[in-house]
């Protein structure tokens, strides 16, 4: 492949693919083929990508143009090897809306840019070191409590959301539950797309949707563009972002590579370093944090096709779609109802993303400092404990986050000091819970 990962080798006959055989990200289907699944993947992202900018009230256009460069520059710089689409991340809603509060859309996005650079950062030093400091930095009780608080600290805001609108909230959770469950394939995959759209008639048919806007608005036109402010205080609400977008995007690449049969994990250090750009990019210019986008995923295991190609496709047609503001419109009338349905959904999983990745990295809560660790940094980060420094002023998010990263890492260190870190029995229990066993 060229450098820039655009030379693609046809796969068989450019139609079929074989049992058991996919098409590897060097290769491409027909071009007919290769554009329609392209395009499969700008629908497989829309949902998720467009409710982060409508539940933080910033412009869907402008986050759906950075998700379209931010798409492209994440190909050309992991050389078209790890296919990918990068989306809205619903990691930044909890901080963007929190630094909104007193510092405004601009100052949110200071953050989103400070969080982008901090992650290409970090993305330099894992495609130089490796991601091994990673894994010993936030192993999985530390990693899975930071997700789960992440979710769980938005609950309120879904909760207020569904009380302006009930009968419409519900009826969009409803669907999306049972569109999730009663069909496979894509389909099912697009539940979330499927519950906003059914949603969105029936607000229709409620009388809480407001057209004007579209009518106002032109066919073509530029998304509308903001630069940031930069404050000191919004800092601990953004920096625990990247810990999670870093683990995200290496679990993407992991995905990947188990689908595909190569070998990624050369390129884990440029996924971070491009999904870091791209999120700065956004920032500066008044759009969302990206990261890789499961939904994608899920598309590339149902066609068999992880071509490159297929996301470029979907990288420019992103970039068509936000060059019409009526369509950005359209999008924003999404109302409040809706939102508050699918976002009861969606915070949820972000919590249970936390606990899937202990149950996977089986973390045992027999163990002391892992129960601890979660115990604590859950109900700091629900609770939304706020602590204040003169100017500066850390909530949940940050604080939780601290508060997993000092707790497990201080009582590992104070375990093997006094010589009490495992049983040689079982490394899971304590040397306490097993002569409690025993008694």
């Amino acid at each position: 492949m060229s450098l820039l990962g655009t030379k693609w080798s046809v796969h068989g006959d450019g139609k079929t693919i074989a049992p058991g055989e996919v098409v590897s990200p060097d290769e491409r289907l027909s071009w007919p083929r290769t554009i329609g699944i392209g395009l499969q993947h700008v629908v497989a992202m829309f949902g998720a990508t467009f409710l982060v900018p409508l539940i933080t009230g910033m412009p869907p256009a402008t986050t759906l143009f950075f998700s379209g460069i931010g798409t492209l520059l994440f190909l050309v710089m992991t050389r078209g090897r790890v296919p990918s689409y990068l989306g809205s991340s619903f990691a930044f809603i909890a901080p963007i809306m929190a630094s909104q509060q007193q510092f405004g859309v601009a100052g949110a996005l200071g953050g989103v840019v400070v969080a982008g650079v901090t992650l290409a950062v970090l993305g330099l030093i894992v495609q130089k070191f490796g991601a091994s400091w990673i894994n010993r930095l936030m192993p999985a009780p530390v990693t899975g409590t930071i997700v789960a608080l992440i979710g769980l600290n938005l609950a309120p805001s879904a909760k207020s959301n569904f009380e302006k609108a009930p009968i419409t909230a519900l009826v969009t959770l409803l669907v999306i539950i049972l569109v999730s469950v009663l069909f496979r394939g894509i389909l099912g995959r697009l539940a979330i797309l499927v519950g906003v759209v059914v949603g969105y008639f029936v607000a229709m048919l409620r009388g809480e949707v407001d057209f004007s806007k579209i009518d106002q608005a032109a066919w073509i036109g530029l998304p509308h563009f903001q630069t940031p402010t930069f404050h000191f205080a919004v800092l601990g609400l953004f920096i625990p972002v990247v810990l999670v977008l870093v683990a995200e995007n290496i679990g993407h690449v992991k995905s990947v590579a188990l689908m595909t049969g190569e070998d990624l994990d050369p390129y884990a250090g440029r996924a971070i370093m491009a999904d870091g750009v791209a999120t700065t990019l956004a920032g500066f210019g008044g759009g969302s944090g990206t990261t890789t986008y499961a939904e994608n995923i899920g598309v590339m295991a149902a066609t068999k096709v992880y071509s490159t190609a297929a996301y470029y496709v979907a990288g420019i047609a992103a970039l068509v779609l936000s060059f019409s503001p009526k369509f950005g419109e359209l999008i924003a009338t999404v109302p409040v109802g809706v939102l508050g349905g699918a976002a009861t959904l969606l915070y949820g999983m972000i919590g249970v993303l936390g606990v899937r990745i202990w149950v996977q990295n089986k973390v045992s809560f027999s163990n002391n400092i892992n129960l601890t660790t979660a115990a604590v940094a859950l109900i700091i980060g629900i609770a939304n404990f706020t602590w204040t420094a003169g100017s500066l002023t850390f909530e949940g998010i940050a604080l939780g986050t601290a508060a997993a990263l000092i707790i497990y890492h201080g009582m590992s260190a104070l375990a093997k000091w006094r010589g009490t870190a495992t049983n040689p029995l079982d490394p899971d229990e304590s040397p306490a819970e097993v002569a409690l066993s025993k008694s």
